[in-house]
């Protein structure tokens, strides 16, 4: 069992730093992992429901903290689902709030959100791992970074209908409080909004995929702000009509989740055409070499989906996403090119499974 503490105090404030496998720390075994996810949440992109399948992905994020007390625990945006880390005594806040969102996105959104829990030692008797870093976007905002290949490993089990929450009797309605998309899609002001998941091969060592994303990273901070995708200067108003202090914006900016690492590469950038395919060239190769799964997905615009909590204001988050389909669409040309190698290696045998009643 491991007993170490679970955060890890320091807190990087250069992206490529959280690359190094160095930095990441072991969650305990006894440590809850939440997966959540839209089930067929491309269906519902296209047909332009891009904005309820990100409020549904990030509502666990809102209803666990709210229900928690606070918003300090691991935690990641995906684009139609989410993942979390609790310690053991948040089984209670953690399956109450996955029963409740599932409830809120059937309801009120119409949507079928899959909503599992498993612990970080039944992820590790299955040969993967939970670790985490802290990476510093801002002053004020921190993000859990994951690695180990444990998240991936458990969102495939619930998909495949193991650890699943099942509904509970006396749902209620969660506590959003503070989690708002009301934002107009943010337009490329380079050329495209590129949204790109890159994972290493269960056999790629960690220092040859931390080359390979640091060689992707080069190409996308030769540009302005680092390929950005909210302007440095642009006050983006309401669907309200209201309008962001032109002063208050870089703070909104420096905020936001645009790049993460989550069991590998997962970014929301605006770039040049030219960038993005250098940046494919570089990991086609690396995938005819066998290192890495990739997906991504080129759009006109960026998705915005923000939560202010309300104990702390200042530490508001902003996740990012694509507006014409974005992680989920990147997520499905990465399943489709590695089909093929896939089907050449067999999962390894799963211990346990059972869902949570």
């Amino acid at each position: 069992m491991i007993h170490s503490e679970p955060e890890p105090r320091q807190a990087y404030d250069e992206f490529s730093l959280v690359l190094d496998p160095d930095v990441y720390e072991p969650l305990p075994d006894d440590w809850l992992i939440g997966i959540t996810d839209v089930v067929s949440s491309t269906a519902a992109i296209r047909s332009g429901r891009y904005e309820d399948v990100n409020y549904a992905g990030a509502s666990i994020i809102a209803a666990l903290g709210n229900a928690w007390g606070s918003f300090d625990f691991p935690f990641v945006f995906r684009g139609d689902g989410a993942a979390f880390a609790l310690p053991a005594n948040g089984i209670m806040a953690a399956t109450s709030a996955l029963r409740d969102v599932a409830g809120f996105a059937k309801t009120d959104l119409h949507l079928d959100l899959r909503v599992g829990l498993v612990t970080a030692g039944e992820i590790r008797a299955n040969g993967r791992d939970v670790r985490i870093a802290r990476y510093a976007a801002s002053e004020s905002v921190t993000y859990a970074m994951f690695a180990g290949g444990g998240l991936k490993w458990a969102e495939r089990q619930i998909k495949n209908g193991r650890y699943l929450v099942k509904p509970g009797r006396y749902a209620m309605r969660p506590n959003l409080t503070g989690l708002s998309c009301d934002w107009a899609p943010f337009p490329s002001q380079r050329g495209e909004i590129l949204s790109l998941l890159v994972e290493p091969r269960d056999d790629t060592g960690p220092e040859v995929f931390a080359a390979l994303a640091k060689r992707v990273l080069a190409v996308f901070d030769a540009a302005p702000r680092r390929s950005h995708p909210l302007s440095g200067n642009m006050a983006v108003h309401r669907d309200r009509g209201k309008w962001v202090d032109a002063p208050r914006w870089p703070e909104v900016a420096s905020n936001s989740d645009f790049r993460k690492f989550d069991d590998g590469l997962r970014l929301t950038l605006d770039c040049t055409p030219e960038q993005i395919d250098s940046v494919e060239a570089i990991l086609v190769a690396a995938r005819a070499r066998g290192e890495i799964s990739f997906g991504l997905h080129r759009q006109s615009h960026a998705l915005m989906t923000c939560l202010v909590p309300s104990g702390s204001p200042d530490s508001h988050l902003h996740f990012l996403d694509g507006a014409g389909g974005g992680y989920a669409k990147a997520a499905e040309m990465m399943e489709e090119g590695a089909l093929a190698v896939a089907s050449r290696q067999p999962e390894r045998p799963i211990r346990g499974g059972r869902d949570i009643d």
